[in-house]
């Protein structure tokens, strides 16, 4: 069960987290920045591009990887098809993955590649693969790392992963809140050059301002009646999070929270984007998960026995767009059948900030909920 009085002693939560995940959800922005400044360092500005990929393939491994081809495929639309190259292997190690470029890819596509770690040998393989094939190649990887040697220099171009000066590893950890904006950075300033999407260096600024703004808000310091990712986090204690997501921004999002709370915090969760969410999670609100599942339910000894899972929708959502929206259903259902809802909206801003803020916001609460959570490591 939650230790809700953890949550409001900033102290213990610093040494419950040896992972130093809350000092990497908190310096988010700055982590951009330096991303931004290493993507300038390394000649993304300069490039002359002669038009538009035909698609984009990404490659790499773990949550942090899965997170940047999802915002990246929401973010450019119609732009270009983006697909992610899942890798295959007999284990999650890097010495077992392999990854292999579709047959039909050539010389008008963009490979990305990124990495937290840069020791895959299967990621040089893909990049050498993809160079004898004709694709542009792009990497975001640890400096000096095997994968930033194999592809640096007539190979393709590599951006240095920005780490955080305090991180005790020599990898960050593919589990940190920031590891996700340091690889996204990067390829956000790349793709805006090759006019795939607008983030240029005064949106990635802004970017960074709404990142550090709501982590003053969901900061360790701040109480949880006025936190939004405390009491995010308190709400979701013994819960089976639906995530219901509305518009193009919020679906990627939710689909990384729902990874997030099983890495971060060994919590289950299922997300799905509206409308078809109602229909698709519609029969866990009358279930066996349901709120009124148990009818003995306030009898329970609380203390024995342990508490059973029940469903709570976490609605997650963009500004709509044309006044269309399917959140009065969403709640509609949610409370008609005794199912507590929880929200999300960020304030106004581009697509990018709104992304940031629901990032951080829910960064924030799988943290809160893995540190004060006994049973779970921390």
């Amino acid at each position: 069960m939650l230790d809700e009085s953890l949550l409001d002693a900033p102290e213990a939560l610093a040494r419950a987290d040896r992972r130093g995940l809350l000092r990497g959800a908190a310096e988010a922005g700055a982590r951009v920045r330096t991303a931004a400044r290493h993507a300038a360092e390394a000649g993304v500005a300069e490039l002359k591009p002669d038009g538009r990929p035909r698609a984009i393939l990404i490659a790499g491994s773990g949550t942090a990887a899965g997170g940047v081809a999802d915002l990246i495929g929401a973010l450019a639309g119609a732009g270009a098809p983006v697909t992610r190259l899942v890798p295959t292997g007999v284990a999650p190690a890097p010495g077992a993955l392999r990854w292999a470029l579709p047959g039909w890819a050539g010389s008008l596509d963009l490979l990305l590649v990124v990495t937290t770690d840069g020791s895959e040998p299967g990621l040089a393989l893909l990049a050498e693969q993809a160079y004898r094939r004709g694709c542009t190649v792009a990497a975001v990887a640890p400096g000096r790392s095997p994968l930033a040697e194999a592809v640096d220099g007539s190979h393709g171009l590599v951006v240095p992963l920005a780490s955080a000066p305090y991180e005790p590893y020599e990898e960050t950890p593919a589990a940190s809140p920031g590891a996700l904006w340091a690889l996204f950075t990067p390829l956000l300033a790349l793709l805006d050059r090759v006019g795939l999407l607008e983030a240029p260096p005064e949106t990635l600024a802004k970017v960074a301002d709404r990142l550090d703004r709501t982590a003053e808000r969901c900061g360790p310091a701040i109480a949880t009646y006025s936190n939004p990712a405390k009491m995010l986090a308190a709400e979701l204690a013994d819960s089976l999070p639906l995530i219901w997501t509305e518009g193009g921004g919020a679906a990627p999002v939710g689909r990384r929270f729902a990874a997030v709370l099983a890495e971060v915090a060994g919590r289950p969760a299922l997300a799905a984007e509206l409308p078809e969410a109602l229909s698709a999670h519609g029969v866990l609100l009358v279930g066996g998960l349901a709120a009124g599942a148990d009818p003995e339910d306030f009898f329970r000894d609380r203390v024995e026995e342990q508490q059973a899972l029940r469903a709570r929708v976490v609605l997650l959502r963009d500004r709509p767009t044309g006044g269309l929206s399917a959140a009065p259903a969403a709640r509609d259902l949610a409370l008609g059948h005794d199912t507590p809802i929880s929200e999300l909206e960020p304030e106004e801003g581009s697509e990018l900030e709104s992304i940031a803020e629901l990032l951080a916001v829910t960064d924030f609460a799988a943290v809160y909920l893995a540190l004060a959570t006994p049973a779970t490591p921390s």
